[in-house]
């Protein structure tokens, strides 16, 4: 009786390139490995070309890099005749034509791939197992186990959580270094007139071969690229080069400007690490470790609040975000508490907007498939939260034009930090404003069509009236949240001509939206 030969493939998806995986410690000739380029991926929402260029990219790179270390890959180009298009159809070939006898990937951290591999695996007929990727400093489920029972999923407890559980800026077993847990206040500055932040680090990576593939199979996507000077790093050493470039030029005023926003820097002092990290080509906590020993070995020149708040954001909200995700998922996606329903504007998909705050995020957006946290959350999300925009399509709109939305981070950001669809399991209230904050944490407002001071009548700015009408028509839902009771007060207090103009100016936006 003789024994059947043992080969086995692994599936590794397109976010799951870190090469610091145990998978990896031997090489194993009875292991192959397989990626695909595929249109399951390329077509459930509508892309940014350089999201699909730097996805392709980083695969390419990093099966050459497996096979250079003896590992046995196999690799589906979008185009190539034999690709089946999905994960499920080209492993089932595969596994039929090489007669594997073991099927092995890793936890996805998208549902809809999740459970997609899940009725594979059911479908099999050979032994199947799923690993973890080994990338997060938290399991899928740890946040739900935390808030067992509560009503409420606070960051800070789940923040806090974090650092006494990895030992992160902590001191005295269990206390924060220097004595606060959160130094968000200090945080919060305009850029100054005369202060012209630090040229960002770009690439030069000549990807013209990938853009004529994707151009070949007729893929619609959207945004712009040089696809011979791609500037987004494409394997580990060059994203290992932006953290290092990060951690001695932009951590030393990464938190004081990390809210402020300026026509023309779309980099400013942030990281922009956030795509290598989404597809694991480095890993959060080698991220977190870089910028603590910087900061040990720059004290003089790097406050502790810099990196605090840069950590707060890697290990706290980046982590929260998923563990949201996978405690509210797949309900979360369809959560609508506001029961908004209006259509993106026109305007979104091409930055032709009078509007300078949002011309220059969208542009920019469109230009770089980037834009920072406070540009998604107070310039975009705020207006289509205004708007009163269905948030599906909010969603569609994030998770295509940037390079780094993933729907596990961009969901819970979009539909819930952002949109306040999920009735406040993320944001304790909506974030909305007027002008009045655009203007202050930037300088969008100098030189705009319209005028951030006028609330009614020619150019009024369009924020203004459209904030008023967005409290007064959810009073219902809103007006007992503690944290923006003040602003019904304010508005109880108005005068009905006043109230009626405001809403007037609204009402008359709303049916010209596309003409703003």
């Amino acid at each position: 009786m003789t024994t059947k030969h043992q080969k086995t493939l692994r599936l590794l998806l397109g976010d799951q390139l870190n090469v610091n995986h145990s998978w990896y410690k031997t090489v194993d000739e009875s292991v192959s490995y397989v990626l695909m380029e595929i249109r399951s991926e390329t077509d459930y929402a509508q892309h940014h070309i350089q999201k699909l260029i730097g996805f392709f990219a980083a695969m390419q790179h990093f099966a050459k890099e497996l096979q250079a270390k003896g590992h046995q890959v196999i690799y589906l180009h979008l185009n190539d005749t034999h690709n089946l298009q999905s994960f499920d159809k080209n492993c089932g070939a595969l596994i039929a034509k090489h007669t594997f006898t073991k099927f092995e990937y890793q936890l996805p951290d998208e549902y809809r791939v999740d459970e997609n591999l899940k009725q594979f695996t059911k479908q099999l007929e050979i032994p199947c197992t799923a690993f973890d990727t080994e990338h997060f400093y938290s399991t899928r489920n740890e946040l739900k186990d935390l808030f067992a029972g509560k009503k409420t999923y606070l960051m800070e407890t789940f923040y806090r959580h974090m650092r006494k559980k990895h030992g992160v800026l902590i001191e005295d077993g269990d206390k924060p270094l220097n004595g606060k847990w959160n130094f968000d206040e200090d945080n919060r500055e305009k850029l100054p007139k005369a202060h012209k932040p630090i040229s960002p680090l770009l690439f030069n990576n000549n990807l013209e071969h990938i853009s004529i593939e994707i151009n070949k199979a007729s893929i619609k996507t959207i945004g712009s690229v040089d696809s011979k000077h791609f500037v987004w790093p494409i394997n580990r050493e060059q994203s290992l080069a932006l953290l290092d470039f990060f951690v001695a030029n932009c951590l030393p005023l990464f938190g004081t400007f990390q809210d402020a926003m300026a026509p023309h820097e779309w980099s400013l002092y942030h990281s922009r690490l956030s795509f290598s990290l989404n597809i694991k080509l480095i890993s959060p906590e080698e991220v977190v470790n870089k910028a603590i020993e910087r900061y040990y070995e720059k004290k003089e020149h790097i406050a502790f609040h810099q990196l605090e708040g840069f950590v707060r954001q890697i290990i706290g909200w980046r982590e929260y975000m998923r563990g949201i995700y996978w405690a509210k998922m797949p309900s979360y996606a369809t959560l609508n508490y506001l029961e908004h329903s209006n259509p993106l504007p026109e305007w979104f998909w091409t930055g032709k907007t009078k509007m300078n705050c949002l011309k220059n995020a969208i542009q920019q957006s469109l230009q770089y498939a980037y834009a920072h946290h406070i540009q998604r959350l107070m310039i975009t999300g705020n207006f289509a939260l205004l708007a009163g925009v269905d948030p599906d399509a909010v969603d569609a709109w994030y998770l295509g034009i940037y390079i780094d939305a993933l729907e596990w981070v961009e969901i819970t950001n979009t539909r819930g930090m952002s949109q306040f669809a999920d009735g406040g399991i993320v944001g304790t209230k909506p974030y909305v404003s007027s002008a009045t904050y655009i203007h202050k944490m930037s300088s969008y407002c100098s030189g705009c069509y319209y005028d951030k001071s006028k609330k009614t009548g020619d150019k009024a700015c369009p924020f203004n009236s459209l904030y008023w009408n967005f409290y007064d028509r959810h009073e219902n839902k809103l007006a007992k949240n503690p944290r923006i009771g003040m602003m019904y007060n304010v508005w109880r207090r108005m005068q009905p001509e006043a109230k009626a103009e405001l809403l007037t100016q609204a009402e008359y936006y709303l049916s010209h939206i596309n003409d703003l």
